[in-house]
């Protein structure tokens, strides 16, 4: 991404500051076991502000009346180190690469940052982490108040982190471009599952199929734990175990999606691993996917998604009803939650540099966020009968059904970022024989 776009989200987070001194880290590297690590994985808004991947480093940010500078700290070259773990950037490469007022070594981290604390009364910090870095910053504050050098020191302490999510609800054409490109992987993953699924095929090489593809499309990694959930499996909701055997008649629900340069995507299909739907799949199917496509249609700048939410409870008890899956008034059944025992979880949720972008839903007063041109979130209502439900009919038993796709907001309404991966009963039927 272009060096222009971070300095213009830093410049805009300078002007929501008051004047002060805001910090961010970088993600450290997480222990696995012993001395190996998992994957490094930067931290969502220190790279949203900077672009930068290293660990071990940290932003800074200085306002002071109209004067505004931002700091970068990095690792320093160490060629004994880059040896056993990779080449760093260091200091030098880093002021070229970067347009920010100034770049040090992270072992000068607590000298300059103390410098630029003195006579500033606020500290703009990720309140919540438990990075020890932040921990430093505020020990700094507290040496500043017995500190003779310095008449004020910061006694205010901001979480920068709402500031910044705030500012991610609004996409721009670089971050849904990214969107894009990962759902154009995640299509050719789901349609490659959909082809190898068989019966007597575990559900775990559906998800060797899925992330084989996503690796070779260059994909950094999943934007989450795929899930591949045959008959019964898909009423768990968050189920990642992936090591039954399909059976004849199961469906597949697969709730994968990738990460491309740090923006995911979040998709699910559900598709008979058979080739063909049987009758109660298809009712059942089908009637999940009119109301996720009303829903979609809904979907417009002004438009809430609480408004969204108590529709899909609607269309959905409806739908439940009119299967004779539910008995009863609608109204009732929504009033005592009835049909929360087969849509238990919410409409869809913020999509970005994070599969559940930490962005607001309500502004400060509490008020629900109307949607506005930009943002992106996922849609994806769902039905999950159990196996061992004997009040639904026995036709019914054991079909757990999700429909997920991701939807920018515009000016005129909304646009599905994933419309062309296969969602329709004879889509889905001709991936599946193809």
């Amino acid at each position: 991404m272009n060096e222009t776009v971070y300095k213009q989200r830093r410049d805009r987070l300078l002007e929501m500051m008051n004047d002060g001194v805001a910090v961010l880290s970088a993600a450290r590297l997480q222990t696995r076991s012993n001395d190996t690590e998992h994957p490094f994985r930067q931290e969502s808004n220190f790279y949203y502000l900077c672009g930068f991947e290293e660990d071990n480093s940290a932003l800074v940010l200085v306002k002071s009346g109209d004067i505004a500078k931002v700091l970068l700290f990095v690792q320093p070259k160490d060629e004994t180190m880059e040896l056993w773990t990779g080449k760093r950037t260091g200091v030098d490469a880093a002021k070229e690469r970067f347009d920010l007022d100034e770049v040090h070594s992270i072992e000068a981290f607590e000298n300059v940052v103390r410098e630029e604390l003195k006579n500033k009364k606020r500290l703009y910090l990720d309140l919540f982490s438990e990075d020890p870095r932040y921990g430093v910053v505020k020990q700094q504050c507290r040496h500043l108040v017995h500190d003779r050098s310095s008449t004020v020191s910061p006694r205010t302490f901001i979480d920068i982190t709402e500031m910044i999510q705030t500012m991610r609800l609004i996409k721009d054409g670089h971050e849904i471009a990214l969107i894009g490109e990962a759902l154009a992987i995640t299509k050719e993953a789901h349609h490659a599952a959909m082809r190898s699924a068989h019966p007597g095929v575990h559900e775990f090489t559906l998800q060797a199929d899925i992330e084989y593809v996503f690796r070779h499309r260059g994909a950094h990694s999943n934007a989450y734990m795929t899930i591949v959930a045959g008959g019964n499996n898909a009423n768990t909701l968050h189920y990642i175990n992936n090591s039954d055997v399909f059976g004849e008649e199961d469906l597949v629900l697969i709730d994968a999606g990738c990460e491309y340069k740090m923006y995911a995507s979040d998709i699910t299909r559900t598709f008979p691993v058979s080739g063909t739907y049987t009758r109660p799949q298809r009712e059942v199917y089908e009637m999940v996917l009119d109301v996720q496509l009303r829903i979609i249609e809904m979907i417009r700048p002004g438009v809430t998604k609480k408004e969204l939410q108590q529709m899909s409870e609607l269309w959905l008890t409806e739908g439940l009803v009119k299967l004779g899956i539910l008995k009863g008034e609608v109204d009732a059944l929504i009033e005592t939650k009835k049909h929360k025992q087969y849509y238990p979880h919410g409409i869809g949720h913020w999509l970005g540099i994070d599969v559940h972008d930490p962005c607001p839903y309500v502004d400060g007063n509490g008020n629900e966020i109307p949607f506005a041109p930009g943002m992106v979130m996922t849609i994806e209502p769902g039905i999950y009968i159990r196996a061992d439900d004997m009040e639904v009919p026995e036709r019914y038993r054991g079909i757990g059904i999700r429909i997920e796709d991701n939807i920018l907001v515009t000016q005129e309404g909304r646009e599905n970022l994933s419309e062309g991966i296969a969602k329709s009963v004879e889509e889905i039927e001709a991936v599946c024989r193809g």
